[in-house]
C-alpha cells in the first residue's frame, strides 16, 4: 500500500482520468484532446487505451486554458508554455553545474 502513496504523490503519475482532468482544469476533454494534438504533452495510456493526466500535465493545462482564455491562439499558447518550460530547465541546469574534472 505504501507504494500506491507514492505513485499518487508523484507529480508525473498519471492518476487522473480524462473526465476528472478535465473538471480539475475547467474546460472540456476536446480541450485536452487539442493540447495532445498541439503536443504540449502526450497523455499516458491506460491498458484499455484510456487517456491518463498527471498533475504536472493538469497545471499545463490550466496554463493554456488561462492563456487561451486571455484571447491566446491554442497552437501559441503551446509553444509559448514550452518555451517558459525548456527556459526554466536551462536556468535549474545552469544553478547547478555539474563539476567538471579535468583529467591531468
Amino acid at each position: 500500500m505504501a507504494q500506491s502513496d507514492d505513485m499518487f504523490g508523484d507529480e508525473d503519475y498519471p492518476a487522473y482520468t480524462m473526465g476528472r482532468a478535465a473538471e480539475i482544469v475547467g474546460a472540456s476533454p476536446d480541450f485536452l484532446r487539442r493540447l495532445d494534438e498541439a503536443k504540449l504533452f502526450t497523455p499516458f495510456r491506460s491498458s484499455g487505451g484510456h487517456r491518463r493526466y498527471s498533475r504536472y500535465q493538469l497545471r499545463l493545462a490550466a496554463r493554456a486554458r488561462d492563456m487561451v482564455d486571455q484571447g491566446t491562439a491554442l497552437e501559441a499558447a503551446c509553444r509559448i508554455i514550452i518555451l517558459e518550460d525548456q527556459l526554466e530547465e536551462a536556468l535549474r541546469h545552469n544553478e547547478h553545474p555539474q563539476r567538471r574534472t579535468d583529467a591531468a
